[in-house]
């Protein structure tokens, strides 16, 4: 608020960071993912549930300190949560170091950006829950192809080592396992 000299209000000034057009559907993902939303801000109570509203987050966490976000997400995991932290300023990135992720948005300060284990090229929260999806994909490539190569071991080099099975046919089972596995993993390539 502008007040003059004479005590008589002239003018209120408001300053607000716009939600971005994108963040209640990236939210929506996020809690499709199966994942809890929290939003956890310095901002006062009133601005952190008006846009917990606008993009459909229900658990709000206000006037935080940088301190104050590290106790949450270390209670958090005392809880037996896996904590994954987006944020870009300089009073998240001690909480993005606690966290069990800690995702910086690329357009955010370079102490975030540092503290974080993944960044997130574009500012935009929308990027978060590809990157989680991708992960996931990632993980269960990995683990496919872990099944198979320990399978080929197990089942070909004892039947190889012990004469009853022909070290051709065992050398080429060995090259189609390498490329079953590259192949497997090169599906990654179509993720969107």
């Amino acid at each position: 608020m502008v007040v003059a000299w004479d005590g008589r209000a002239r003018g209120v000034l408001v300053l607000r960071d716009p939600v971005k057009p994108t963040s209640a559907a990236a939210v929506a993902q996020l809690t499709a993912l199966g994942l809890r939303t929290v939003l956890l801000t310095g901002d006062n109570a009133g601005a952190a549930a008006a846009v917990a509203r606008e993009v459909g987050i229900d658990d709000v966490i206000a006037q935080v300190l940088p301190a104050a976000k590290v106790e949450h997400v270390a209670a958090l995991q005392a809880a037996g949560a896996v904590v994954a932290m987006v944020g870009d300023g300089v009073n998240d990135a001690a909480a993005l170091a606690q966290a069990d992720l800690g995702l910086a948005m690329g357009t955010g300060t370079d102490v975030a950006i540092e503290a974080a284990d993944l960044t997130l090229v574009r500012g935009d929260l929308a990027s978060a829950p590809q990157a989680i999806r991708l992960s996931r994909a990632t993980l269960r490539v990995i683990k496919q192809n872990l099944f198979w190569a320990f399978a080929y071991n197990v089942a070909a080099i004892p039947l190889a080592a012990s004469g009853l099975l022909n070290p051709m046919i065992a050398g080429a089972a060995m090259a189609f396992s390498s490329v079953l596995v590259v192949t497997n993993s090169l599906r990654l390539r179509r993720f969107v």
